[in-house]
Protein backbone atom coordinates (compact mmCIF):
# COMPACT_ATOMS: atom_id res chain seq x y z
CA UNK A 1 0.00 0.00 0.00
CA UNK A 2 1.17 3.44 -1.27
CA UNK A 3 1.24 6.38 1.83
CA UNK A 4 2.53 9.78 1.43
CA UNK A 5 4.10 10.34 5.06
CA UNK A 6 3.21 13.51 7.45
CA UNK A 7 5.77 13.78 9.03
CA UNK A 8 9.90 12.03 9.50
CA UNK A 9 9.20 8.28 9.94
CA UNK A 10 12.27 5.94 11.56
CA UNK A 11 13.44 3.80 9.02
CA UNK A 12 10.63 4.73 6.26
CA UNK A 13 11.02 8.20 5.27
CA UNK A 14 10.88 12.04 5.46
CA UNK A 15 7.71 14.41 5.38
CA UNK A 16 5.86 14.58 1.98
CA UNK A 17 7.84 11.30 0.45
CA UNK A 18 5.31 9.15 -0.95
CA UNK A 19 6.53 5.05 0.44
CA UNK A 20 5.49 1.10 -0.01
CA UNK A 21 3.95 0.00 3.56
CA UNK A 22 2.15 -2.77 4.56
CA UNK A 23 -1.33 -2.45 4.64
CA UNK A 24 -1.63 -3.40 8.22
CA UNK A 25 1.13 -1.11 9.18
CA UNK A 26 -0.69 1.66 7.45
CA UNK A 27 -4.44 0.89 8.91
CA UNK A 28 -3.13 -0.03 12.08
CA UNK A 29 -0.42 2.64 12.82
CA UNK A 30 0.08 5.18 10.37
CA UNK A 31 -2.89 6.49 9.40
CA UNK A 32 -4.61 6.13 12.75
CA UNK A 33 -1.72 8.17 14.22
CA UNK A 34 -2.36 10.91 11.62
CA UNK A 35 1.61 10.15 10.60
CA UNK A 36 0.63 9.46 6.50
CA UNK A 37 -2.32 9.51 4.50
CA UNK A 38 -3.39 7.14 1.24
CA UNK A 39 -1.50 8.28 -1.24
CA UNK A 40 -4.61 8.89 -3.64
CA UNK A 41 -4.28 11.95 -6.20
CA UNK A 42 -6.59 13.73 -4.18
CA UNK A 43 -4.54 13.37 -1.00
CA UNK A 44 -1.20 14.19 -2.71
CA UNK A 45 -2.68 17.25 -4.20
CA UNK A 46 -4.15 18.51 -1.00
CA UNK A 47 -0.61 17.75 0.46
CA UNK A 48 0.88 20.13 -1.83
CA UNK A 49 -1.24 23.17 -1.01
CA UNK A 50 -0.57 22.37 2.87
CA UNK A 51 2.52 21.01 2.64
CA UNK A 52 4.37 24.94 3.46
CA UNK A 53 1.97 25.05 6.43
CA UNK A 54 3.19 21.64 7.51
CA UNK A 55 6.70 22.03 7.63
CA UNK A 56 6.32 24.99 9.35
CA UNK A 57 4.08 23.46 12.29
CA UNK A 58 6.73 20.87 12.18
CA UNK A 59 9.57 23.28 12.27
CA UNK A 60 7.92 24.73 15.86
CA UNK A 61 6.96 21.60 17.15
CA UNK A 62 10.63 20.71 16.68
CA UNK A 63 12.04 23.57 18.45
CA UNK A 64 9.88 22.79 21.18
CA UNK A 65 10.94 19.46 21.85
CA UNK A 66 14.64 20.62 21.31
CA UNK A 67 14.15 22.33 24.37
CA UNK A 68 12.47 19.74 26.16
CA UNK A 69 15.10 17.47 25.25
CA UNK A 70 17.87 19.95 27.04
CA UNK A 71 16.15 19.46 30.15
CA UNK A 72 15.38 16.06 30.00
CA UNK A 73 18.17 14.30 28.22
CA UNK A 74 20.79 12.73 30.89
CA UNK A 75 17.88 12.61 33.52
CA UNK A 76 17.69 10.37 36.41
CA UNK A 77 14.23 9.09 37.45
CA UNK A 78 13.73 6.79 40.67
CA UNK A 79 10.46 3.57 40.36
CA UNK A 80 10.55 1.49 43.61
CA UNK A 81 9.58 -1.57 42.87
CA UNK A 82 9.82 -4.99 44.47
CA UNK A 83 12.23 -7.37 43.76
CA UNK A 84 14.58 -10.23 44.97
CA UNK A 85 17.68 -10.59 47.00
CA UNK A 86 19.26 -11.43 43.43
CA UNK A 87 17.85 -8.21 41.99
CA UNK A 88 15.23 -9.94 39.91
CA UNK A 89 11.76 -7.88 39.91
CA UNK A 90 8.40 -9.37 40.80
CA UNK A 91 6.87 -7.89 37.88
CA UNK A 92 8.36 -5.26 35.50
CA UNK A 93 8.84 -1.88 34.36
CA UNK A 94 6.84 -0.39 31.56
CA UNK A 95 6.75 2.36 29.60
CA UNK A 96 3.91 3.81 31.70
CA UNK A 97 5.99 3.80 34.51
CA UNK A 98 8.68 5.78 32.80
CA UNK A 99 6.24 8.36 31.55
CA UNK A 100 4.91 8.40 35.21
CA UNK A 101 7.86 8.85 36.96
CA UNK A 102 9.25 11.46 34.49
CA UNK A 103 5.27 13.38 35.11
CA UNK A 104 5.91 13.89 38.20
CA UNK A 105 9.27 15.07 38.14
CA UNK A 106 7.67 17.91 36.13
CA UNK A 107 7.96 16.55 32.83
CA UNK A 108 5.63 16.20 30.32
CA UNK A 109 6.13 12.69 28.83
CA UNK A 110 3.45 10.45 27.61
CA UNK A 111 4.08 6.50 27.45
CA UNK A 112 3.64 6.18 23.76
CA UNK A 113 6.98 8.50 23.73
CA UNK A 114 8.74 5.82 25.46
CA UNK A 115 11.14 3.28 24.12
CA UNK A 116 11.83 0.24 25.49
CA UNK A 117 14.54 -1.92 23.99
CA UNK A 118 14.39 -4.82 26.40
CA UNK A 119 11.80 -5.07 29.27
CA UNK A 120 13.18 -3.52 32.77
CA UNK A 121 13.35 -6.88 34.89
CA UNK A 122 15.79 -6.11 37.40
CA UNK A 123 17.26 -3.85 40.04
CA UNK A 124 19.79 -0.86 38.76
CA UNK A 125 20.21 1.90 36.42
CA UNK A 126 18.59 1.77 33.18
CA UNK A 127 18.99 3.46 29.64
CA UNK A 128 15.63 4.79 28.60
CA UNK A 129 15.03 6.89 25.17
CA UNK A 130 12.09 9.03 24.80
CA UNK A 131 10.80 10.22 21.53
CA UNK A 132 9.94 14.34 21.58
CA UNK A 133 9.46 14.64 17.93
CA UNK A 134 10.26 11.85 14.87
CA UNK A 135 13.54 14.42 14.74
CA UNK A 136 14.00 14.76 18.23
CA UNK A 137 15.23 11.75 20.99
CA UNK A 138 16.54 12.49 24.38
CA UNK A 139 17.26 9.53 26.97
CA UNK A 140 16.67 9.61 30.45
CA UNK A 141 17.65 6.98 33.36
CA UNK A 142 15.61 4.93 35.49
CA UNK A 143 16.73 4.19 38.57
CA UNK A 144 14.87 1.16 39.49
CA UNK A 145 15.33 0.36 43.99
CA UNK A 146 13.19 -1.57 46.68
CA UNK A 147 13.74 1.72 48.78
CA UNK A 148 14.86 5.38 48.50
CA UNK A 149 17.73 4.23 50.13
CA UNK A 150 18.95 2.04 47.79
CA UNK A 151 18.33 4.07 44.64
CA UNK A 152 20.74 6.52 45.86
CA UNK A 153 23.49 3.97 46.28
CA UNK A 154 22.31 2.78 42.93
CA UNK A 155 22.98 6.57 41.38
CA UNK A 156 26.53 6.83 43.54
CA UNK A 157 27.63 4.11 40.96
CA UNK A 158 26.48 0.82 42.74
CA UNK A 159 25.78 -2.19 41.74
CA UNK A 160 23.32 -4.74 43.57
CA UNK A 161 26.07 -6.93 43.29
CA UNK A 162 27.82 -5.07 45.16
CA UNK A 163 26.00 -3.69 47.80
CA UNK A 164 24.52 -7.39 48.79
CA UNK A 165 28.14 -8.21 49.10
CA UNK A 166 29.12 -5.17 50.94
CA UNK A 167 26.20 -5.92 53.75
CA UNK A 168 27.05 -9.79 53.90
CA UNK A 169 30.89 -8.42 54.30
CA UNK A 170 29.67 -6.16 57.04
CA UNK A 171 27.51 -8.71 58.96
CA UNK A 172 30.42 -11.02 58.76
CA UNK A 173 32.52 -8.42 60.19
CA UNK A 174 29.80 -7.67 63.17
CA UNK A 175 30.01 -11.67 63.75
CA UNK A 176 33.58 -11.97 64.10
CA UNK A 177 33.70 -8.74 66.30
CA UNK A 178 31.24 -10.34 68.55
CA UNK A 179 33.29 -13.59 68.87
CA UNK A 180 36.56 -11.42 69.49
CA UNK A 181 34.52 -9.82 72.38
CA UNK A 182 33.12 -12.84 73.58
CA UNK A 183 36.86 -14.16 73.53
CA UNK A 184 38.10 -11.27 75.45
CA UNK A 185 35.82 -11.22 78.51
CA UNK A 186 36.13 -15.29 78.31
CA UNK A 187 39.93 -13.93 79.22
CA UNK A 188 39.29 -11.65 81.54
CA UNK A 189 37.70 -13.94 83.98
CA UNK A 190 40.31 -16.21 84.03
CA UNK A 191 42.98 -13.54 84.63
CA UNK A 192 40.81 -12.57 87.42
CA UNK A 193 40.06 -15.86 88.81
CA UNK A 194 43.99 -15.97 89.30
CA UNK A 195 43.94 -12.70 91.31
CA UNK A 196 41.22 -12.84 93.72
CA UNK A 197 41.43 -15.40 96.08
CA UNK A 198 38.63 -16.73 98.65
CA UNK A 199 39.27 -16.43 102.57
CA UNK A 200 39.52 -20.16 102.31
CA UNK A 201 42.44 -20.05 99.46
CA UNK A 202 44.17 -17.74 102.46
CA UNK A 203 43.51 -20.60 105.23
CA UNK A 204 45.17 -22.86 102.62
CA UNK A 205 48.07 -20.60 102.16
CA UNK A 206 48.79 -19.98 106.12
CA UNK A 207 48.49 -24.37 106.88
CA UNK A 208 51.01 -25.11 103.75
CA UNK A 209 53.63 -22.38 105.19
Amino acid sequence: MQVILLERVAKLGQMGEVVDVKSGYARNYLLPQGKALSASKANVEAFEGQKAQLEAQNLETKKEAEKLAEKLNGQQFVVIRSASDAGALYGSVTTRDAAEAATEEGFSVDRKQVVLMNPIKELGVHEVQVVLHPEVNAVIELNVARSPEEAELQASGKSIQELAAEEEAAAEFEISELFDDIGSAAGDDDDLAEVVQTPEDDAKDDSNS
